[in-house]
C-alpha cells in the first residue's frame, strides 16, 4: 500500500466537508430573496456540487485501490471535519456539548470499524 493513500483519503474527506458546507451556504436564506440575490448563490452551490463530484470520484478510486476495513475508519473522521468547518465557515455555534458528542461519534465509529 502506497504512503499516499492516507493523503488522498484525507483529501476525499476534505472534498466531502468542504462540498456540503458549500451547499449550506448557498441554501441558507435563498427563499423569498430577488432574482439578483438567487444568482449569487449559484456560485457557492456550484461549488458544493463540484467538491461533491471530486470526492465521489476519488472514493470510488479509492475504493477499487484500498482495502475498505482500512478505508472506512478514514471515514469516521467526517463528524470531526463537518462541525469543524461549519464552526470556522459558516459561523454556528458549537457548544462543548456539541464537540463531545462529536468526538463520542468519531470514538464509537472508530472501535467499531477496527474490532474485526
Amino acid at each position: 500500500m502506497s504512503g499516499w493513500f492516507p493523503v488522498l483519503i484525507i483529501v476525499s474527506q476534505a472534498f466531502m466537508v468542504g462540498g456540503q458546507i458549500f451547499l449550506k451556504h448557498a441554501m441558507n436564506g435563498t427563499a423569498g430573496e430577488s432574482e439578483a440575490a438567487k444568482w449569487k448563490q449559484a456560485v457557492p452551490f456550484a461549488c458544493g456540487i463540484g467538491l461533491l463530484t471530486l470526492w465521489f470520484f476519488l472514493w470510488l478510486e479509492l475504493l477499487s485501490q484500498v482495502e475498505l476495513s482500512y478505508l472506512y475508519p478514514f471515514d469516521a473522521l467526517s463528524p470531526l471535519f463537518m462541525a469543524f468547518g461549519a464552526s470556522l465557515a459558516l459561523k454556528e455555534k458549537m457548544t462543548p456539548r456539541l464537540w463531545c458528542g462529536v468526538l463520542l461519534i468519531v470514538g464509537g465509529l472508530m472501535i467499531v470499524s477496527t474490532s474485526q
